[in-house]
């Protein structure tokens, strides 16, 4: 991996956080549910928490980071998602949240993988743990909504 690829790797990172922000917040001020407003507002504050994680990470060049150079995940390949927008219908909204979160969590999961510093593995782990529970709750309230005559 050279820098371009790994600048262009942690720019993308942060740029999926601010985008995950701002959906959240955006689609906070769009519901009535106070449930789900309280949900995309929590939401909302844990991305822009992780986006401080990226940041540092820009600041620092590849060498000093403990990255298997040789091996080649492709990281930065990731499918085109549609721009997030509050002009869905909840159950859209939910869908493309927990589209984003899958790709979150696999793209810190990959970073764990490419990563050989103990504590930088522990850091992507953890932020893909992160992004596993959003999710799953994502995912729940999605079922729940989608499917009510389960309940």
């Amino acid at each position: 991996m050279d820098t371009d690829e790994y600048r262009s790797i942690i720019s993308n990172a942060i740029e999926r956080e601010i985008e995950s922000y701002t959906f959240y917040r955006t689609v906070r001020e769009k519901v009535t549910d106070e449930n789900l407003k309280n949900l995309f507002n929590e939401l909302a504050g844990e991305e822009s928490k992780h986006r401080k994680t990226p940041e540092a990470l820009l600041l620092k060049e590849p060498g000093k980071l403990g990255f298997d150079t040789k091996r080649d995940y492709k990281v930065a390949d990731t499918l085109d998602v549609p721009p997030l927008s509050a002009d869905l219908k909840p159950l859209d909204g939910l869908v493309i949240a927990i589209r984003k979160e899958l790709d979150a969590m696999q793209m810190y999961t990959q970073l764990a993988g490419l990563s050989v510093d103990p504590d930088q593995i522990e850091l992507f782990e953890s932020l893909a743990s992160m992004e596993r529970g959003h999710k799953a709750r994502l995912e729940d309230i999605y079922t729940n909504m989608a499917f009510p005559e389960a309940w």
